[in-house]
């Protein structure tokens, strides 16, 4: 059985690896870049807020710490994961840009506001606040990647059961804080489904 070092040796001997995670990366850079402004618009055309049958049945529960530190522990995981595999590196960055650059445009055709008794999150880390602006709600980021994840590595059981439990979580977590509509989570597993899918297509060199 080769190697970690073995693999990567080989891995990076090929062109055709090479350049599929380069072009990951820039795809995955270009997507941060339209998400950043997509966030300040869909922040800046924000509109009234809107009824909702869970929040407006539950209060809202101080959820701050999970919602800033559960992103980073899953990325900490996904990345770990990652690098254990790393000929999937160039799928998982295209999966991810590909969910971000849609998820960008969502966020910029609607407009609906906050609602009202939200948690202010208090973003101790300023390069987390640079990936949320209060605007940007539909469809639920904080759902749909850990989701998109457990597509990712659906035929590895342990793991796929583990993103889906985070995505749940997430799910619960922003609802509780009432920082996302329920909506916007609920609609985050179709979209996310969907999200996968394309990159099926679009980066079927790059699954196997």
């Amino acid at each position: 059985m080769k190697t970690l070092t073995q693999k990567y040796r080989r891995l990076f001997s090929n062109r055709q690896f090479v350049s599929s995670l380069l072009s990951g990366v820039l795809l995955l850079i270009i997507s941060f870049i339209i998400n950043f402004y997509a966030g300040i618009y869909a922040t800046e055309k924000i509109s009234n807020p809107v009824t909702d049958i869970i929040l407006d049945n539950i209060p809202v529960f101080n959820v701050d710490l999970l919602f800033i530190y559960g992103p980073l522990l899953l990325w900490t995981v996904v990345s770990l994961i990652a690098f254990s595999e790393p000929k999937r590196i160039p799928f998982i960055l295209k999966n991810i840009a590909l969910f971000v650059l849609i998820r960008s445009v969502f966020i910029t055709l609607t407009h609906i506001g906050p609602f009202p008794d939200r948690i202010d999150v208090n973003y101790s880390l300023r390069a987390v606040k640079n990936f949320t602006f209060g605007g940007d709600l539909f469809f639920s980021a904080h759902t749909g990647l850990p989701f998109l994840m457990a597509l990712v590595f659906w035929q590895k059981k342990t793991i796929r059961f583990l993103f889906i439990a985070i995505a749940i979580l997430f799910g619960i977590v922003v609802l509780m804080g009432h920082l996302h509509y329920s909506i916007d989570v609920l609609a985050a597993f179709f979209i996310t489904y969907t999200i996968y899918h394309l990159a099926k297509i679009f980066f079927a060199k790059d699954e196997n």
